[in-house]
């Protein structure tokens, strides 16, 4: 999992509700509709507005992240569900956590950030969560993707994620991992679901050919300005950003979805209400 930086997450809580604007401008809808369309539930479904969400703060391996606890609640609350932060870190956290009646629990360590409903036993991990969210955003930003090239690079938790959610939305995916191993497993296991994805083992070559892209990578500046058209459209949960400045400039207004936490956050909640 990548670890995020504090200058990474510090001005989420007061920028969310223009970001949900641009979203909102971008995909046609907002980061709750996504979550919803991410998950799985219908237009129709309603959210228990008693439920009550615990966002534990975790010390271990590299410790707290400076604003990372903070961001996660103010998500969860932007989106209509009642959050708090415990007092108490680790084991204690989740033990108060309980005490004070949560239904959902949130935490994060090096390895893994999960949500958890401790009353249905459902489990969101974000890496997941985060591939299917940025997928749902990009088919609405590309009004469909039904029979539509995209190119993921980067075939770890989000982009296998994103494989999957982008073979269901009818795509021809192809993958792209500077470990081929890497590429060659997660199409291996998608053929044993029934799917087929291609392995590309050249990236430029693959950048010259594909307008619709998945930066599930943690690589900076592999998406040059000369890889960008007037109809590419870049889907970008990767932390740091993989496209080069200049591009993100031009492409920033309506045809790259990125953020640190926002739709992973709200996936991952509506996955596990």
């Amino acid at each position: 999992m990548t670890r995020l930086k504090e200058n990474d997450v510090d001005q989420i809580a007061a920028t969310i509700a223009d970001y949900d604007e641009n979203l909102l401008r971008m995909t046609g809808c907002s980061l709750k509709e996504i979550a919803r369309l991410a998950s799985g539930k219908g237009a129709d479904y309603l959210v228990d507005r008693s439920l009550q969400v615990a966002v534990i703060p975790m010390t271990c391996g590299q410790g707290i992240i400076g604003g990372f606890v903070e961001s996660v609640a103010s998500i969860i609350t932007y989106l209509g569900v009642k959050a708090f932060i415990t007092e108490s870190s680790d084991a204690g956290g989740v033990a108060e956590a309980v005490q004070r009646g949560s239904d959902i629990l949130f935490m994060a360590d090096d390895d893994r950030f999960v949500a958890i409903n401790i009353k249905t036993g459902k489990v969101s991990d974000n890496g997941e969560a985060t591939g299917k969210g940025y997928v749902a955003g990009l088919e609405r930003m590309c009004h469909g993707l039904a029979g539509k090239k995209v190119l993921i690079l980067g075939a770890g938790p989000v982009g296998s994620s994103a494989a999957l959610a982008l073979v269901r939305f009818g795509a021809e995916v192809t993958i792209f991992d500077t470990i081929l191993t890497a590429s060659e497993r997660l199409s291996s296991t998608m053929e044993k679901l029934g799917c087929i994805v291609q392995v590309e083992t050249d990236l430029e070559n693959s950048l010259a050919r594909h307008e619709i892209l998945v930066d599930a990578c943690p690589a900076e500046n592999i998406i040059q300005l000369r890889h960008i058209t007037k109809d590419t459209r870049i889907a970008a949960p990767g932390i740091p950003l993989g496209v080069q400045d200049l591009g993100a400039e031009q492409l920033a207004a309506e045809r790259l979805l990125h953020d640190p936490l926002q739709i992973g956050v709200a996936t991952m909640l509506w996955e596990v209400l």
